[in-house]
């Protein structure tokens, strides 16, 4: 028998091995100043691209005043408790039915986190008896969700119809069997490759097929569709959509999210979403600065549309340039380049200490060995001036990693670890 910890400390995973070289810079670093398109990292001013922040709710004077208002009036802590026990209010109701309104579902519930959130609305759904069938590129939660179901799952091949078509007869064999139910499950929009899921083909198969189906729309809600109800309205399909998820973290530039779905399903998920029952309410802070936030996405268009020029601008100009951007249809704007980790470390300092542009960075195992991904997020506050010099930089860094010249400055950090 061994110490629990020794494995722990023999084997940091895949990330936290690199944690020497990488914790404070290139992981948990730290920007400063007010949310916006620049701030400051390490001193230094930078072009910001890794900030959820779509629309530019973050920093508005409007936005800040409810925000310090509520805080001023309620404190951090109101309401205290659970929903079901104390922390239940007006606001918390007034939200639920605007929000269900925005995303055209008859009604929906306030969840306190995002990720918890929607782990536990995949729990409360789903029996021992039913059977999940989602897209293998699925977000964590989602992947942490359908870890508890103590029933069979299946993943099918990222946005590929006929990968999920195959799947799904196995689930309704299966389900024929067990006397369950089917439950899909995709994103609106996947947040690294910036794809959105293939909502319009997953409601097709419903003709053909016996399944509900939840989508996790964090990147879609406020920045896709018309009225920026999200990518089941940007693909006309939302009313095929059974459950319907969103995160205030993004365009909603704060904390908190929701479900929304028939009464009926909401009322069931009332009583029975564990991390809602056995944990506090959202703070009244984050409700009344919700309510605002909502509103603003309602009645001010204006924001959608200086997000999408933005867009268009860096993702045209980058496409321009050669670069490859996969099949990205959303704000999210992923650079693919071809490089080890100690080079992609190298190439990003290079791009934050010389040339000011802050962006993130994903490398193995999130994507395949030998990939550097560069992940921009565009947002309503970046300007023209913002875009070129990103443009200019980002075929500046390319050159620099095919001539070799990350791989010269890389070469310690690659000796160091082994690589």
């Amino acid at each position: 028998m061994r110490d629990l910890f020794d494995r722990i400390i023999e084997n940091k995973g895949p990330l936290g091995k690199w944690a020497s070289q990488a914790e404070g810079y290139f992981v948990f670093p730290k920007l400063e100043g007010p949310i916006s398109n620049r701030m400051k990292f390490q001193g230094k001013d930078v072009i910001t691209w890794s900030i959820n922040d779509y629309l530019g709710l973050a920093n508005l004077p409007e936005i800040k005043k409810v925000d310090g208002d509520a805080a001023y009036e309620h404190g951090s802590a109101y309401p205290m408790g659970a929903r079901m026990m104390s922390g239940h209010t007006d606001y918390h109701e007034q939200l639920e039915r605007e929000l269900a309104e925005f995303v055209h579902k008859e009604a929906s519930y306030l969840l306190n986190f995002g990720y918890q959130g929607f782990m536990s609305v995949i729990d409360a759904l789903v029996s021992k008896d039913d059977i999940i069938v989602y897209d293998v590129d699925c977000h964590a939660c989602i992947i942490d969700g359908v870890r508890l179901h103590m029933g069979k799952r299946f993943t099918f091949k990222h946005n590929d119809p006929e990968s999920l078509e195959k799947n799904l007869e196995r689930a309704t064999k299966m389900a024929n069997e067990t006397g369950g139910g089917i439950l899909v499950i995709s994103e609106g929009v996947f947040g690294m490759r910036g794809e959105q899921g293939i909502l319009k083909e997953i409601v097709e198969l419903k003709k053909k097929f016996k399944f509900r189906l939840l989508v996790d729309d964090a990147h879609g809600f406020g920045t896709l569709g018309k009225t920026g109800a999200g990518a089941g309205e940007e693909q006309g399909v939302q009313d095929g959509i059974d459950v319907y998820l969103a995160t205030f973290a993004k365009s909603m530039a704060g904390i908190g999210a929701f479900v929304a779905a028939d009464k009926e399903i909401i009322e069931y998920l009332k009583y029975n979403l564990r991390s809602q029952m056995f944990a506090k309410s959202l703070p009244m802070v984050y409700v009344k600065g919700a309510l605002k936030r909502l509103d603003m996405l309602r009645t001010m268009p204006e924001l959608k549309a200086k997000l999408w020029e933005n867009v268009n601008a860096l993702q045209n100009g980058l496409r321009e340039r050669g670069f490859d951007l996969g099949t990205t249809s959303s704000c999210v704007t992923p650079v693919y380049l071809n490089g080890s980790i100690p080079e992609a470390m190298a190439l990003v300092k290079d791009l934050r200490e010389n040339y000011g542009i802050f962006c993130s960075i994903v490398v193995y195992p999130v994507i395949p060995k030998g990939l550097i991904l560069l992940r921009l997020i565009p947002t309503a506050t970046h300007t023209m001036e913002d875009i070129a010099e990103t443009l200019d930089a980002f075929s500046s860094i390319r050159e620099r990693l095919q001539n070799g010249t990350y791989k010269r400055l890389s070469a310690a950090v690659a000796a160091a670890m082994g690589e």
